[in-house]
């Protein structure tokens, strides 16, 4: 079944701004899925990297931000790596991360982290994800 895209769900600004950030033409990836077959995270994601840049393609930021795969995205690199188009989708993952949290909306909370948690946490595992996850 092929759904169709209303003219007003799409957001051209939020298109704009993502390229804008992360440098990479999103236009240039033609839907290979070599991305979503190389994620080692893709088991995790609610969208695979391929549906992502498809749904930005056609600027459905809603779609985008009701999933976790920017923010589950580990920033390997593997997805670069083996892009036929060279488009380095972790700079595109950070990019819908940083317009999310320029919105004051935090992916957590830190202060819900149970204690068990936090103690058995490397430090540098807290730090990074707070820088990730948090405005």
């Amino acid at each position: 079944m092929i759904r169709k895209i209303s003219p007003r769900t799409i957001n051209d600004d939020f298109r704009r701004k993502v390229k804008e950030i992360s440098g990479q033409d999103i236009q240039q990836c033609f839907q290979c899925g070599t991305c979503s077959a190389s994620c080692p995270m893709g088991r995790m994601l609610d969208l695979l990297p391929r549906k992502l840049m498809s749904l930005l393609q056609f600027g459905q930021s809603d779609a985008i931000a009701a999933a976790n795969t920017a923010w589950v995205c580990a920033s390997c690199h593997t997805c670069m790596v083996r892009c036929p188009r060279g488009i380095d989708i972790t700079k595109v993952m950070e990019a819908i991360r940083q317009l999310t949290l320029r919105q004051n909306i935090n992916r957590i909370n830190p202060s819900e982290i149970p204690a068990e948690e936090v103690n058995d946490m490397p430090q540098i595992a807290m730090v990074s994800g707070f820088r990730k996850l948090t405005s």
